[in-house]
């Protein structure tokens, strides 16, 4: 009895693995040498799912909009993040208000999130044109312009999760001993100084999560275009996370579908491994 308990035990976490983990892993993975409607039968096509990945070029645009919305994204959202948490680390009037507020979007709907970016963005009615309106300037074409819907996609996703970084660098902050900016004033030692080589290098391990969380929550990018633009205009906001999920429940290539996601994991997976060996050599 005493041998048998623990897998006893742990047996119902090996089999939600097997399920929930193991079980879709390997399906996918023998899905993409098949052609699969959900209706017919699966079809053997052996490497063909491969072959059309490489040579589609609406995946490829996909992926170059993915790495565009990263580029504005991720930079804008740690900038942002770390400046506020400094701000909210000091002695503020009501600064447990003011944490709670920028954590407020977070908590919200990513649903209801993009649905009331999508009216401030408007291009008649929205908010923001008419401010700018009101101050003599042109309308913005925030959703309708090919060069601008993505930065405007990033900007509002930004806005959405920003206090959960907030937060992270906010706790990364407090963990800094307070003697070595004292003694760092002893030595004359200016603000940036301290923050250079203090506060920085203190916080590195937090910085390294908020950059990969926020990878990843951007490749992860599908509410934001499908709700705002549905991937237009002309294909400048389709994120690859849209585009598998258009092939998959669109057009029911259920086969060609998991090998885009197959490969869209390997290439997170690498991404990822880059910026760990960046920032760990950059310390």
């Amino acid at each position: 009895m005493k041998k048998t308990l623990p897998y006893f035990i742990v047996s119902p976490y090996l089999l939600h693995l097997a399920l929930f983990v193991l079980f879709p892993v390997v399906f996918s993975i023998v899905l993409t040498f098949h052609k699969w409607n959900i209706i017919a039968p699966m079809e053997y096509v052996g490497w063909g799912n491969y072959w059309r990945l490489f040579n589609d070029r609406l995946f490829w645009k996909a992926i170059l909009n993915t790495f565009q919305f990263l580029l504005v994204h991720i930079p804008l959202q740690i900038i942002i993040s770390l400046a506020l948490a400094y701000f909210l680390n000091q002695k503020l009037f009501a600064r447990g208000f003011f944490r709670a507020s920028f954590f407020l979007p977070v908590v919200i709907s990513g649903v209801v999130v993009t649905i009331l970016w999508q009216q401030l963005y408007g291009l008649e009615t929205g908010l923001l044109n008419r401010l700018l309106i009101n101050m003599g300037l042109g309308r913005v074409e925030w959703l309708s312009n090919p060069h601008m819907a993505i930065i405007s996609i990033a900007i509002m996703a930004t806005w959405k999760n920003v206090g959960l970084y907030v937060i992270l660098f906010l706790v990364g902050l407090q963990t800094v001993p307070r003697s070595y900016y004292e003694a760092a004033e002893v030595d004359g030692a200016s603000s940036w100084q301290q923050f250079r080589y203090i506060t920085f290098p203190a916080i590195n391990p937090t910085f390294f999560m908020v950059v990969i969380l926020s990878t990843l929550g951007g490749f992860s990018l599908f509410i934001e275009p499908y709700i705002m633009t549905d991937g237009g205009p002309l294909n400048s906001t389709l994120s690859a996370m849209l585009y598998i999920y258009k092939q998959a429940f669109g057009y029911y290539h259920m086969g060609y579908s998991a090998t885009l996601g197959l490969f869209f994991a390997m290439l997170i997976m690498a991404v990822v491994a880059v910026q760990k060996y960046a920032i760990e050599n950059d310390e």
